[in-house]
């Protein structure tokens, strides 16, 4: 296991993303003053953003499956836990944007290789409320599969 987002485990055979990238803001106030450099107030934390650009080669790694179910969470409006290997938890995030590149194409139009570029924010760890659950989203693949 590379990390999980709540119960989506990156790993070889899922979404393999091949760089971690991790941006995290701070909050400054600025009042501008005459004949000096504005003054400054430090706010509070700002944004915690982490990016998982990654290749999949069906063939070889994951699919359009992996995709989908990224898609899934992402249309709950739900936070899930991200959590790596190493153990290391990095908070509750939302998934804000997945986007992906086919090229590389069968005769049938299939992709031979997928890129993809995922972007998680980090949301306040106390919005509980916000918090994708397994129960709630094996409950919506039950339905999914019964009709």
């Amino acid at each position: 296991m590379m990390m999980a987002l709540g119960q989506f485990v990156f790993s070889l055979s899922t979404l393999a993303y091949q760089e971690f990238q991790r941006q995290t803001d701070w909050r400054h106030s600025s009042t501008s003053r005459i004949g000096v450099r504005p003054a400054r107030q430090f706010l509070g934390p700002g944004d915690d953003s982490i990016t998982l650009p990654g290749v999949l080669l069906p063939e070889l790694t994951g699919g359009l499956p992996s995709l989908d179910k990224i898609r899934e969470m992402a249309d709950t409006g739900k936070a899930w836990v991200l959590v790596e290997g190493t153990g290391r938890i990095y908070g509750l995030c939302v998934i804000e944007s997945l986007s992906e590149t086919h090229s590389l194409f069968f005769a049938d139009g299939t992709a031979r290789r997928i890129e993809f570029s995922l972007v998680l924010k980090r949301i306040d760890d106390d919005r509980i409320d916000l918090l994708g659950t397994l129960v709630s989203t094996a409950a919506t693949q039950l339905l999914e599969e019964l009709l």
